[in-house]
């Protein structure tokens, strides 16, 4: 039952916050973690998907990366979500 709500409040945090730019820390596997920056671009009942801020080397493509919303909820995923002033919150 909690576990339920959670997960309701997770995917309606990130479903109001589409568009913001995101601080991404991913868990790897083993100590490994990485740290991206990217905007939630959509939200769908099971997943999300970040564009990431990727530098434009010739012939590259955008690329996004989706997530369950398990993930946050287990923070495999933690995002902070950046405010247009600067300022950070968790998501």
């Amino acid at each position: 039952m909690f576990i339920q709500k959670d997960l309701t409040k997770i995917k309606s945090s990130l479903s109001d916050n589409v568009g913001h730019k995101v601080r991404l820390t991913a868990k790897k596997g083993r100590k490994q973690t990485v740290t991206r920056e990217g905007v939630i671009e959509s939200t769908y009942p099971s997943i999300f998907i970040i564009k990431l801020n990727t530098p434009n080397d010739s012939g590259s493509s955008e690329r996004r990366v989706s997530y369950s919303y398990t993930d946050v909820l287990t923070r495999t995923v933690e995002l902070i979500i950046c405010d247009p002033d600067d300022t950070e919150k968790d998501a």
